[in-house]
């Protein structure tokens, strides 16, 4: 049969990127071979990120048999590997579980954690099944961690969760203020049209709010570096400003707004000179900033985690709204407050209530007539009043033994959530924990009593809604893998089973109401999702799925009759409140939760990193996505270093009130001195050892802080204080192997035991993979071990990670050893001798690894060693024969490195401009050419001088 193409969507961040899947017959099935941006998606007209782009290849065999969660599997005592079962017994065992503890214990003594990955069709059936049936609302969802505190503002403000901007705005925009959000890394391609309208229009103002200088802030008219915490300060001083200076939009405040008169009585507080030395700016940055706002207009806001993820998030918000509103830059092109969504579907969740505190069609869980309507629509007599427990708050319940069910589906809180030592508390204290998940290989697998693979991209048939509204369709390509299921089909059976467990539930439902769960498509799911919006804010009573595979993604709100979906809403400047007016916040700015001091001198941000995506289950299977960062670091002020007597790649101790770590630190002068970052993907999978008890380190989460803002319950992932210090580990290793690409998964998971036996261990990919699965076998991948120790441990241990690195045992290699047991030092080189001259293939270094800096250029860029022979089990840090790194990754897509484009460079005449040189090094080399994620690093480099 021909190769087929089916249209989806990315399952990354929030833009909601259109994917093109190429697929080909094989004997087994159908298999994905390619993707590229679909063209016609209104929201990436074709491109994709690094991301999206090597979609295909996480869907590969290769990927599938090694990491994916196949078949259902159960634990008959924790800490034990998992045993096969078939699906009716798991679904049974299931259902009998939780409905003994539902009569044991009543139904608050279950919690479900669902993902904003999760199909909209998934998730309403979720919502149903917990709400509904087992009447109660301990349903969240890991969308707690990335946009309640969006929501919570937009409702206190606009009075609905509905972002009232649309992607062409960025088009029209005079002035575009970018504010807690590193967009050229968490939202690439929004950020490839941020750099094509100001390539257009030049005299667009770019305003970039962030504590560090990020690669979003290099591109920045003028970059507001503030102190942590400090944004609600900077909002009410450049409101203050705007007042001073007659640039407010009174008619529009008198006309369709109230409250602005207490929020002018607060703002007298808040005058140039107090908000400058409160957030750490000059007064003429702030005055500049309130000036292109107000005056340089049209404005835009795009803002994320950098808002959200606080102890006063939705103040944050609401504060940032206050300026569009008093300005009147809202409801018309280029203007308005657009909060980016972090996850491909948080924004569906939300539009069916899957989260504790809603309701469908967002209504919401707390008003007396929003229950009773949802009640009457599904068939019951009522809904819970009980509020349920948020994210941070259901496993803080677990953890004290309230909740003795868990769970979790589609995502992964034993790496995500703060304050991992009360997580892990939580997953042991509780009877019964169930994890339905498409990879196996995630830290919260491992706590499960029962494991249920789901399906996941490729794979899965629904609707997702973007962070412009956008509702698109996402259609199957290939089967599920293995015996997956999907995740609406998992919960429909489930529900039906619990129908049978529990009749005195079923007893009240109303007449005619034979089963909540009828549902045999996902189509059939979101008719009744459709109707339930009727008259809603988002009422989408006109669409279809029929009419999205025919005229494509519509945003809503889209009612019957209406012959297109809405691009933005407030165009009239009725808001839907009760009396039509949108309402002004007077809010006073709050320190962060910990402030530093002298114990946590320190402040710890985290976020994203280009290339990876949260836990890094998908993203983590490709050597080639570590390429632009890749190990796991603690970035620090230069200064801060030099202090500390510690360089690059040296160990450190971090620790918080809650936890502590060591990992490498790394210089970096875009941060300011006593602030630090680490990304936010590092769990226990990458990062972990043992911390001064003796207990294993769950990655960077175990130093987060769980405190939450009490309107939206979204946790201060952002901010922690620390104290750092040289960790005293004179014992080191680092093990260094390139595997054929069937085989590196397997062994990352063979050696992620050892981890725990190490004071600090990382464990990491690198390389190519081949493209497709026709030659994925031949691809080489590397895979890094690096652990550090007081002590050298017994030289069994090294042997075994010596033979999980494949040392030995191959067909056409040799193996070089030199051991000093006395002192702890041991080499080992694995060589493979074949036509084209001999090549190193593994190396474990131990003791002293300074040889490292000049053996992996050896292995990575597959170098020939003939000449060096026994030279290359010499300790020496210097390089032999030459060799020389290539320098860090920049281009992911052409495996293009700093070193290259400095080469490149060379070639470029000596009065090129800047246009000019980096089209000569796009022509020589094409980084940039394709995806684009690395255009901003790129011009960063050719700016450089000659």
């Amino acid at each position: 049969m021909a190769n087929q193409t089916t249209r989806a969507t990315c399952p990354y961040c929030g833009t909601g990127c259109g994917v093109l899947i190429e697929t080909q017959a094989t004997p087994q099935g159908r298999k994905i071979i390619h993707v590229r941006g679909d063209p016609d998606h209104p929201a990436n007209f074709g491109r994709l990120c690094t991301k999206g782009s090597t979609l295909h290849l996480t869907a590969s065999d290769t990927v599938t048999q090694q990491a994916r969660l196949l078949q259902p599997m159960k634990r008959t005592q924790r800490g034990q590997d998992p045993q096969p079962m078939p699906w009716d017994a798991a679904l049974d065992e299931a259902a009998d579980r939780l409905a003994d503890i539902v009569r044991r214990h009543g139904p608050q003594a279950v919690g479900f954690y669902g993902s904003g990955q999760l199909l909209t069709e998934d998730y309403y059936v979720l919502n149903k099944l917990v709400k509904g049936l087992l009447g109660t609302n301990n349903l969240d969802t890991n969308s707690r961690l990335c946009m309640s505190s969006a929501v919570a503002g937009y409702k206190a403000t606009l009075g609905s969760d509905a972002p009232p901007t649309c992607y062409e705005d960025v088009d029209h925009a005079r002035t575009l203020f970018i504010t807690g959000s590193n967009t050229a890394w968490a939202h690439p391609i929004l950020f490839r049209r941020i750099e094509d309208a100001k390539r257009a229009r030049p005299e667009m103002k770019l305003i970039v709010v962030d504590p560090r200088r990020t690669e979003t802030a290099e591109m920045a008219d003028l970059h507001l570096a503030i102190l942590p915490g400090t944004d609600v300060a900077l909002y009410n001083g450049m409101l203050h400003i705007l007042a001073r200076d007659g640039l407010l939009d009174m008619a529009f405040v008198q006309r369709h707004t109230h409250g602005f008169e207490d929020l002018m009585a607060l703002l007298h507080d808040f005058t140039p000179e107090a908000v400058a030395r409160t957030c750490g700016i000059a007064q003429t940055d702030l005055a500049t900033a309130a000036r292109w706002f107000g005056d340089h207009t049209p404005t835009l806001s795009l803002y994320c985690q950098g808002l959200n993820q606080s102890s006063s998030g939705t103040d944050k918000n609401a504060a940032l709204i206050n300026l569009h509103l008093a300005t009147g830059q809202i409801g018309q092109p280029g203007a308005g407050p657009f909060s980016l969504t972090g996850q491909p579907n948080a924004m569906g969740g939300r539009e069916v209530g899957g989260m504790a505190n809603l309701l469908s069609a967002h209504r919401d869980l707390g008003k007396p007539e929003d229950r009773a309507e949802v009640a009457a629509f599904w068939g019951l007599p009522e809904v819970p009043a009980q509020p349920g427990l948020t994210a941070v708050e259901m496993f803080e319940a677990a953890a004290r033994g309230e909740i003795k069910a868990l769970w979790i589906a589609c995502t992964n809180p034993a790496q995500s959530l703060p304050d991992q030592a009360t997580v892990r508390k939580a997953l042991a204290m509780a009877e019964f924990v169930v994890v339905q998940e498409a990879f196996a290989t995630t830290a919260t697998c491992q706590h499960a009593d029962l494991l249920l693979p789901a399906s996941t991209w490729g794979e899965k048939d629904g609707t997702v809604t973007n962070s412009e509204r956008r509702i698109s369709r996402v259609r199957a390509a290939v089967a599920p893998a293995g015996e997956a299921r999907h995740d609406w089909a998992i919960f429909t059976a489930l529900g039906r089973r619990l129908e049978a467990r529990l009749p005195e539930r079923t007893a009240g439902y109303l007449p005619g109401t034979a089963t909540l769960f009828p549902y045999t498509s996902p189509e059939s799911i979101w008719n009744e999702h459709r109707d339930s919006t009727r008259g809603r804010d988002l009422d989408i009573t006109g669409l279809s799925y029929a009419l999205l595979d025919t005229a494509g993604p519509q945003q809503w709100p889209m009612p019957q009759g209406a012959s297109q979906g809405t691009a933005r809403l407030y165009t009239d400047g009725r808001f839907p409140t009760p009396d039509g007016r949108a309402r002004f916040a007077a809010l006073r700015c709050q320190p962060v939760h910990e402030p530093r001091d002298q114990r946590f001198p320190f402040s710890l941000n985290t976020g994203r990193l280009r290339d990876q995506w949260h836990g890094m289950s998908r993203t983590g299977t490709l050597g080639r996505l570590f390429g632009h960062v890749a190990e796991p670091t603690l970035d620090m002020h230069p200064a801060d270093m030099a202090r500390m007597g510690v360089q690059n790649g040296d160990l450190v101790q971090v620790q918080s009130r809650r936890g502590q770590l060591i990992a490498p630190v790394q210089a970096d002068d875009g941060l300011a001195p006593m602030q630090t970052y680490m990304a936010m993907h590092w769990g226990q999978e990458a990062l972990s050892g043992l911390d001064s008890h003796g207990r294993p380190v769950p990655g960077v989460n175990s130093l987060t802080d769980p405190t939450f803002c009490p309107k939206s319950k979204q946790p201060e992932l952002k901010h922690a204080a620390v104290r750092i210090q040289p960790a005293a580990l004179p014992w080191r290793l680092v093990g260094v192997a390139s595997l054929p690409a069937d085989q590196a998964l397997a062994v990352r998971e063979q050696l992620k035991p050892w981890m725990a036996a190490f004071a600090f261990a990382s464990c990491v990919l690198f390389g190519r993979e081949g493209e497709g699965d026709a030659n994925a076998a031949a691809a080489q991948v590397g895979v890094l071990l690096r652990t550090g120790h007081s002590e050298a441990p017994g030289a069994s241990a090294v042997r075994q990670i010596e033979d999980m690195l494949t040392m030995g045992g191959m067909g056409g290699t040799d193996v070089l050893r030199y051991d000093d047991p006395s002192r702890g030092q041991h080499r080992a080189m694995r060589l493979q001798r074949g036509s084209d001259g001999t090549r190193l293939r593994a190396f474990v270094l131990a003791g002293n690894i300074a040889a490292e800096t000049w053996l992996r250029p050896l292995l990575q860029d597959a170098l020939r060693v003939d000449a060096l022979g026994h030279a290359l089990l010499q300790p020496d840090r210097e390089p032999q024969g030459g060799t020389k790194p290539r320098g860090k990754q920049v281009c992911t897509c052409f495996n293009v490195s700093e070193t290259d484009i400095a080469g490149a460079m060379g070639a470029c005449p000596m009065d090129a401009d800047i246009g000019m040189r980096l089209a000569l090094v796009q022509g020589a080399l094409k980084c940039g050419t394709n995806c684009g994620s690395c255009l901003p690093a790129v011009r960063k480099l050719v700016q450089q001088p000659l």
